[in-house]
């Protein structure tokens, strides 16, 4: 069984220093992931630009929220639907909507809900969709920007989601209070 250490900025290799000192400073802390994810400085330099491009991205913070926790749950991340929940409240996202992602109940609107469907399905077929998945995601208003959108986000969770599976990483403290098991 491998044991990741959680670093923090004095255990962390050299490379990671200052990726950890930009956590410390964007997040009054250093979350959990990131001390793990320290133990490869270009892992940790890869999340945290994936993580801006993500908020970079033409995405509102509903839609953001939207395909970060589905992503998490689908996954069922012990540790990324937490923090996403305590996220999407710093966001100003509505409770509506993260209850609605974490306990895989409908959306309250149906753009949202088509943003959850078609990522599921990006997921779910690896990429390999029909013009169906396709078409019902463009009629609910969504473009082909958004189509590489929500790969690229894949792409930030599944980093996060796999590596907290692998290394079983705490949920840290601020977002305890949303703890979350896949029903």
């Amino acid at each position: 069984m491998a044991d990741f250490k959680l670093h923090d900025i004095q255990s962390a290799p050299e490379g990671a220093k200052p990726f950890l000192e930009n956590s410390q400073k964007n997040f009054g802390m250093i979350p959990g992931l990131h001390a793990v994810m320290a133990e490869s400085p270009q892992v940790l330099e890869a999340y945290q630009k994936l993580h801006q491009l993500v908020l970079d991205s033409s995405f509102n913070n509903d839609e953001k929220t939207v395909v970060w926790q589905t992503i998490n749950v689908e996954n069922a991340c012990h540790y990324c639907v937490p923090a996403h929940t305590g996220i999407a409240k710093m966001m100003e996202v509505s409770d509506d909507i993260t209850n609605a992602l974490r306990d895989e109940t409908p959306l309250p609107n149906n753009k949202l809900e088509a943003l959850r469907d078609f990522t599921l399905a990006v997921m779910r077929k690896r990429g390999n969709l029909s013009e169906d998945d396709l078409s019902a995601f463009f009629e609910a208003g969504y473009d082909n920007r958004h189509v590489l959108e929500v790969i690229m986000t894949l792409s930030q969770k599944i980093m996060s989601n796999y590596i907290n599976h692998v290394a079983k990483t705490p949920v840290d403290e601020p977002f305890k209070k949303f703890e979350w098991k896949k029903a």
